[in-house]
């Protein structure tokens, strides 16, 4: 089994990801994503752009799944804005943080063996998939497991905080009455 952190920097795609327990990679990626096994352990983290506010946002770890099947070509291909994800894979994810909480990597860089340069360890997370060794995913997950609970006691959070912000036009009321 392989440990992985996968980089979302999309709200539409990660309520995609945590309602329909999938993955799924772009074609520059997808020879990554094909190194993916069943069973292989992920933490899900969230960019500090996902929510659309990269001033206030923190790049979180927010969960926990693993891979259920192999990456296969998907029969239809998925689509966020103008970007396509032609291949991926059923997840299966054992534990979710409440919004707007998880873990902070940027408090572990110094402690993560993925991120060889903590001064420019962001440069690493512009890859979907970020290789992760035994010791990289329990001091993650330590701190998640603290936090998170079932994923579906707050999937409904992240639905709502993902849906895309619509333009409501207040009614004019007809005041000649």
């Amino acid at each position: 089994m392989s440990s992985y952190l996968v980089v979302i920097g999309d709200r539409k795609a990660l309520v995609w990801i945590l309602t329909s327990e999938q993955m799924a990679f772009s074609e520059r990626t997808s020879r990554m994503a094909a190194s993916l096994k069943p069973d292989d352990k992920l933490l899900l983290y969230t960019t500090r752009g996902c929510f659309g506010n990269p001033t206030l946002g923190r790049g979180r770890v927010i969960g926990q799944a693993t891979v259920a099947n192999p990456v296969r070509r998907l029969d239809k291909p998925v689509q966020f804005g103008d970007r396509t994800f032609p291949v991926g894979c059923s997840l299966t994810v054992h534990l979710l943080a409440p919004f707007g909480t998880g873990v902070e990597v940027v408090s572990h860089v110094a402690e993560l063996h993925a991120f060889p340069k903590p001064d420019v360890w962001s440069v690493y997370l512009r890859r979907t998939l970020v290789a992760l060794d035994d010791h990289d995913y329990g001091l993650l997950l330590r701190p998640l497991s603290k936090v998170a609970v079932v994923p579906s006691q707050v999937v409904p959070e992240y639905v709502a905080r993902g849906a895309p912000r619509q333009l409501i036009r207040p009614t004019m009321r007809d005041t000649t009455g």
